[in-house]
């Protein structure tokens, strides 16, 4: 049975996640985000998370080559960020938008949490790449609801 990519993706579409930029810097050391609902936990001894980059992606250059990145977990009052580096053309990170992180890389200011992470492995998925990533510093929000996308759309956790 071939399945079509549009009902794949509406399939997908059901289950809900949470939403995260992942953060690091150009080479030349310019500050990025992009916006990402691909994250999940993969070992905690070592202590591993993954994400996924699409291959035809405009900064694909600069997340495949990164040593360091950090996966920032939104906050439900943070949409306007997911929304502004979810755009083409839109990955610079404005100043007040982060800090340096320890590894280099940005941390998003009041995201519920940062994981920050060296560059463990990579490995082809499909129209993707797969990056895993040891967590090596982590920082969180005491409060806070996380941003959630579902079936297309953010939602709220009741």
């Amino acid at each position: 049975m071939a399945i079509e990519g549009r009902e794949l993706r509406n399939a997908l579409g059901r289950f809900a996640t949470g939403v995260c930029v992942i953060t690091t810097t150009t080479e030349e050391r310019a500050p990025i985000g992009m916006t990402v609902n691909s994250f999940a936990a993969v070992s905690l001894d070592p202590p591993l998370v993954l994400w996924s980059l699409q291959n035809n992606s405009e900064v694909y250059r600069e997340y495949a080559a990164a040593r360091y990145f950090n996966v920032n977990v939104l906050s439900s009052d943070q949409a306007d960020h997911s929304n502004e580096y979810a755009r083409k053309g839109e990955h610079l990170l404005r100043p007040e938008h982060f800090r340096q992180g320890r590894y280099g890389a940005p941390v998003i200011r009041d995201a519920l949490v940062t994981f920050e992470c060296e560059l463990d492995a990579t490995h082809a998925g499909g129209d993707h790449l797969i990056i895993v990533g040891r967590v090596k510093d982590m920082t969180h929000r005491p409060t806070g609801k996380p941003l959630l996308f579902y079936s297309g759309a953010y939602c709220e956790l009741h």
